[in-house]
């Protein structure tokens, strides 16, 4: 993993090293905690900045037969770490081992390869500088030349953090994003707690659909005050069930009497908070982001010990298209879709989605309908190189908006060069098959907007 990792030809080395590495981050989706960006936290070592919440991790111990005490139980993350080294050298050819020798090397400055035999070496000189102020989160983050930050946040969320780093003279731009997912989870047992919150959040008493949907609105502008410019939706598949106003408006009202409604009113409702939420974005400008795709929490004996987000989602199969199409061509016909990024975690839907947003990019932005990133389970080499080839072959890949974490760690940026890499050595390939001109300037110009400058054009963060 030396400085031409990945880079296979001198194209892709002059690309990526003149006109890719060097560029800011803007990391428009991530799930890092403001608050440890408020308070600059400190780790106490490098078990805990490295194991701390990271079920990708996890995962891969679980596999390797490591026990939950020396996972997300109560032993000392040094005690975790040392049995995260003995799984490193097994996972060979998951991302997670360039991903560790990666952050190894860009934070740490250490070349040396995570095994048994170095782990205590690593575990040493790495949590020893982790105790300094060279190595707070606040300083982690500048390490890797990050210019915006966009985590993901509750409606019912004060932002008390936000407001504090902007009030701080950190020059790295954290802003929230509207993540309502909770507020549509009518089938959910802790609705009723939800519903709660918001009326304490909003100030608003909520006694039916129409006084829900103000609460949810003065949390929206609430939001935008504090600087968010988008929205995201992480659920399985678009919802997009016709209704009628009498028929929503009824469920509700028997839902917040703590009533039960059957599951086509759950998705009518679900189906009318989606549109309502999306014109909200419209009316301020926001860039909308829907994650579809996920089955979460499969495993309910490990759900119940250990609670959600803890490593036990996969790829779902449900049907995409349809539902997806309708929505936005709803919200196309009344001229009220904001720009659109649309992920998808399962490939077999790669062609779907590289298709659907060409249906809805209708010249008055460039770009406006994104198809987002590799995400979650492909993230890595092989899941982003198809993503690239089919956004190339069907959309435009030059105005792609490019990478994120889309993580809950701090020592994550480096992802952003392991996807420049790839991008750089995919056009590398290209320009040495004869398949694409050997004009650098034109190409590295391209390299530079997909890593930077087209998501700094996207997005309004600057206004």
């Amino acid at each position: 993993m030396d400085q031409d990792f990945i880079l296979e030809t001198e194209i892709a080395k002059v690309l990526y090293h003149d006109h890719a590495k060097d560029q800011p981050i803007i990391d428009y989706h991530c799930h890092l905690p403001p608050d440890e960006i408020a308070n600059d936290r400190k780790f106490e070592d490098l078990g805990e900045a490295w194991l701390e919440g990271d079920h990708y991790k996890w995962r891969a111990m679980r596999t390797c037969g490591i026990n939950e005490k020396l996972i997300t139980g109560d032993t000392s993350y040094k005690e975790k770490f040392m049995k995260w080294a003995e799984v490193v050298p097994q996972t060979m050819r998951n991302p997670l081992y360039h991903w560790t020798h990666l952050e190894l090397q860009r934070y740490f400055g250490i070349d040396t390869l995570l095994n048994p035999d170095t782990a205590l070496d690593i575990y040493k000189e790495a949590s020893a500088k982790l105790q300094t102020s060279e190595y707070s989160v606040r300083s982690l983050i500048r390490k890797m030349n990050v210019e915006v930050i966009v985590t993901t946040d509750d409606p019912v969320d004060d932002l008390r953090y936000h407001k504090q780093i902007l009030d701080s003279d950190y020059p790295v731009i954290v802003l929230p994003a509207f993540r309502p997912d909770k507020a549509m989870a009518f089938d959910s047992p802790g609705f009723s707690e939800y519903v709660r919150k918001l009326e304490e959040a909003s100030g608003t008493s909520i006694i039916d659909l129409d006084s829900y949907l103000e609460a949810i609105k003065e949390r929206h502008d609430y939001f935008h005050s504090k600087g968010c410019r988008l929205s995201d939706h992480g659920i399985n598949h678009i919802f997009a069930n016709d209704f009628t106003a009498s028929e929503i408006e009824s469920a509700f009202k028997t839902l917040i009497n703590r009533g039960d409604i059957s599951g086509d009113e759950v998705n009518k409702l679900k189906s009318y908070m989606l549109l309502e939420f999306a014109k909200m974005d419209h009316k301020r400008g926001w860039v909308q982001q829907y994650h579809l795709g996920a089955l979460r929490d499969t495993n309910s004996r490990l759900l119940t010990q250990l609670g959600p987000d803890t490593g036990f989602d996969s790829m779902g199969d449900f049907l995409q298209a349809e539902s997806l199409s309708k929505f936005l061509d709803t919200l196309d016909a009344t001229d009220q879709l904001t720009k659109t990024i649309i992920y998808n975690v399962n490939p077999m839907f790669n062609e779907v989605f590289a298709t659907m947003i060409g249906n809805y990019n209708d010249g008055s932005v460039r770009g406006k309908v994104q198809w987002g990133s590799a995400w979650w389970f492909m993230d890595q080499l092989d899941g982003m190189e198809r993503q690239l080839n089919t956004l190339s072959t069907i959309g435009v890949l030059s105005t792609f908006v490019g990478m994120l974490t889309d993580s809950r760690s701090f020592l994550s940026f480096p992802r952003h060069e392991y996807f420049r890499r790839l991008l750089c050595n995919l056009i590398g390939n290209d320009v040495e098959k004869g398949l694409l001109p050997n004009d650098i300037a034109w190409l590295g110009k391209m390299v530079e907007n997909i890593s930077y400058n087209n998501a700094r054009a996207y997005f309004d963060f600057w206004e």
